[in-house]
């Protein structure tokens, strides 16, 4: 929907555009152990009380707006490339965020279970039956 008051990205006008680098301090990689894009992603009490904080008002002078952001889309589980999605960022700067919090102790991050496809057997059965469609 195109109409008065928006720009051509979508975005109110006026609306602030903040840089993703900006959002990151610079950073361009999550620290910590690698974070998955289907891995769940949870707030823990302590996260759960700091997303109630007013936006203005963080409980951590190192947490920015987007992360109380975060936070508040993680009281259930979900996984990281819906918080992207919902969210309107990049993954990188999603996942940046995320190790953020969780270096904080205010989220839990569950990685998926391996798939456990290392026989080569079954590889080559499922490449087999790709071809066949």
């Amino acid at each position: 929907m195109t109409g008065a008051g928006r720009n051509r990205g979508g975005r109110q006008t006026g609306e602030r555009v903040v840089r993703p680098y900006a959002l990151t301090a610079g950073r361009t990689r999550p620290s910590g152990a690698k974070i998955d894009l289907i891995a769940l992603v949870s707030a823990t009490r302590q996260g759960a009380a700091a997303s109630r904080a007013l936006p203005y008002h963080e409980p951590d002078p190192d947490i920015g707006p987007e992360h109380v952001r975060l936070l508040r889309f993680c009281r259930q589980p979900v996984p990281v490339a819906d918080l992207a999605t919902t969210l309107d960022l990049p993954l990188g700067v999603v996942r940046i965020l995320l190790a953020d919090l969780r270096d904080r102790g205010l989220v839990e991050i569950t990685q998926p279970a391996p798939a456990g496809l290392t026989d080569v057997r079954v590889l080559k059965e499922v490449a087999d039956a790709l071809r066949r469609l």
